[in-house]
């Protein structure tokens, strides 16, 4: 399936709930943000169907997001399901980590393959101030029993000079100690994100090889990899970059989204995209949705336009945490 520019979208980002047990202050506001009614959140069915048609259509990659994906019931069993489709050939999955450790031997014999950690500090005070809540043990907890398991597992960090400033060496040396990769992810400016100053990838680069020396840059796998791996001497793992603000990488953009109320989202960005739950409540037949869906992708933006003081068209209101990131 290709978009309006020919790219090649084989990647299906899927917000399984808006609902989350933290409270990270660059995604959510402290008193948490009203959530949808049960009515107005796809049903576990309804977004296995939209996988099975999009897999159809060329999605071979899924990863379940939130909010906080391990909050909603039976998402094993969803997870099997996509499994045992035709042509699904990675499921991933980006989580806190809170809920990851009881649940990683079920997940992983559903088919999950991958993991990503959000985790933005070492230092326990710290992050619960981020997040309001004292889980930091818990989740690393969870980075070593996915390891155990042999899952591939990256950590995620979002830099901001007003929060985690201080710690940014530190958890770059989980990669010294552990065969993970620690990635370091641009803020954007959506929702909450608005009030907090970012930093730069180039920043923590320097700052990195002040304290470890030397990085060897490495070559990405795939083209569409929106990431920069950098390899440090005596690291098990790697250092990536993740960097929308100051190195956009849309060019090679091969993803779309589903949200928890059922909007195939094209771009992180923008607000516009394809409400797809009247089409599977209001009785459309599967060739019907197909091609919605594959004419809806023919009009994915070229690109965000974050850094562009005068942007037009419709830029996306929520927060993170209702739009599944």
């Amino acid at each position: 399936m290709k978009d309006g520019f020919g790219r090649e979208i084989d990647y299906l980002r899927i917000s399984v709930t808006d609902k989350c047990n933290l409270r990270c202050q660059y995604c959510m506001p402290k008193q948490g943000v009203a959530v949808l009614p049960h009515e107005e959140v796809l049903t576990l069915e309804e977004i296995f169907r939209i996988v099975r048609i999009m897999g159809t259509l060329g999605i071979k990659k899924l990863r379940f997001t939130g909010g906080e994906p391990l909050v909603r019931k039976n998402l094993v069993k969803l997870i099997g399901d996509v499994d045992g489709l035709a042509g699904i050939s990675d499921i991933a999955m980006t989580t806190n980590g809170l809920l990851l450790e009881e649940q990683i031997d079920a997940l992983k014999q559903a088919g999950l393959k991958r993991v990503n950690i959000s985790l933005d500090t070492l230092e326990r005070a710290v992050f619960e101030q981020i997040t309001g809540y004292d889980g930091l043990a818990r989740v690393l907890a969870a980075v070593d029993a996915a390891l155990d398991r042999r899952m591939r597992v990256k950590v995620n960090c979002v830099p901001c000079r007003e929060l985690n400033d201080g710690g940014i060496e530190a958890l770059a040396g989980l990669a010294r100690e552990k065969d993970v990769d620690v990635r370091f992810i641009e803020l954007m400016p959506i929702g909450c994100g608005k009030a907090f100053r970012g930093i730069a990838s180039e920043e923590i680069l320097e700052r990195l090889e002040r304290q470890y020396g030397t990085a060897r840059k490495v070559s990405p796998e795939t083209e569409s990899e929106t990431a920069q791996h950098y390899q440090f001497a005596g690291f098990l793992g790697r250092i990536g970059f993740i960097s929308p603000m100051s190195h956009k990488f849309c060019g090679a953009c091969n993803r779309v989204r589903l949200t928890v109320d059922g909007q195939l989202k094209l771009c992180l960005h923008y607000d516009n995209g394809l409400a797809l739950k009247p089409l599977l409540r209001g009785g459309a037949g599967d060739d019907e949705i197909r091609e919605r869906i594959a004419s809806a992708v023919k009009e994915k933006p070229r690109g965000h336009s974050f850094s562009d003081a005068a942007m037009q068209g419709h830029e996306e209101k929520r927060k993170m945490v209702q739009i599944g990131g």
